[in-house]
């Protein structure tokens, strides 16, 4: 019986038989208590068909140990271990907080061919599944962002309208201007108004520019949105104009596109992917 010389198993049996002892003991003392003994003890005034019930005071034992778990309830929620002081979100939404400050600040002046990669890596998990992995709008289910940047886009926004918009002002309505003057308008946007400063028909800029009031009704004369009631086309065909349109969201052909200003994304992931998307137009 080589486990008896453990420490442990000794005391457990130990134990086990002081327990063992204790109950024949008591149950001894109860059997013949029952056979001898006659109750002296006061009936309440209650019976029920003969059968009366005696006055019994709670038990000191029992009333300490009601009084003390309150005791301990009270000192374990409110002192030991607070309701408020730790919970599995907390902790995710403190690791999260902590990674966006380490992120932040590695990446707090990132150079071209950073935001290239990072805009890229993020392009392919948050935007592909849609716009498809070349950015193409896989047949028309989604903005085609090699066609996008550029006048013939405008021309396309003009004739087609804006669908799916989620500013204040609402969807821009198709047929505002015939091709001619949305061409020359695409002219004034590209040169005048985008931060592009530049036209591949210069020569319409002027054109452009007797029209721009047909769109400035929403957008402002100085095309920036009238504080944001419209898209702010002067960061048109930038990363800052996606990194808005992002923010946004849209109503698409498959499916809403979602605001991507709930923390999935931070500014910096935003702009990478502007200037990813950007490339895709050139």
């Amino acid at each position: 019986m080589n486990w008896l010389n453990d420490n442990v198993n000794a005391l457990a049996l130990l134990g086990a038989a002081a327990i063992l002892i204790l109950s024949i003991g008591v149950s001894l003392k109860y059997i013949k208590q029952m056979k001898t003994d006659k109750s002296t003890g006061e009936l309440t005034k209650e019976n029920w068909d003969g059968i009366g019930e005696y006055k019994n005071a709670l038990p000191i034992g029992w009333a300490l140990s009601f009084v003390g778990t309150i005791v301990w309830a009270l000192w374990y929620f409110l002192a030991g271990y607070p309701l408020a002081s730790y919970n599995k979100i907390g902790e995710y939404n403190e690791e999260v907080k902590s990674y966006n400050a380490q992120f932040e600040k590695k990446f707090a002046n990132p150079d071209q061919a950073t935001l290239m990669s990072m805009g890229e890596g993020v392009f392919l998990v948050q935007c592909a599944p849609c716009h498809g992995v070349t950015g193409d709008g896989m047949n028309g289910k989604a903005a085609n962002f090699a066609k996008w940047g550029n006048e013939e886009a405008i021309v396309a926004s003009i004739l087609n309208g804006a669908k799916g918009s989620s500013y204040p002002l609402g969807e821009m309505p198709s047929g505002l201007l015939d091709a001619e003057s949305a061409k020359a308008v695409a002219a004034y946007v590209m040169q005048e108004v985008s931060s592009v400063k530049k036209s591949k028909n210069p020569a319409l800029v002027e054109s452009g520019r007797a029209l721009w009031a047909t769109c400035a009704a929403c957008h402002g004369e100085d095309g920036k949105g009238m504080d944001g009631s419209a898209p702010d086309l002067s960061t048109y065909g930038t990363a800052k104009f996606v990194a808005n349109v992002l923010n946004m969201g849209k109503k698409g052909t498959i499916g809403n596109m979602p605001q991507f200003n709930d923390g999935r994304l931070t500014n910096i992931q935003k702009t990478a992917v502007g200037t990813y998307v950007s490339s895709l137009a050139k």
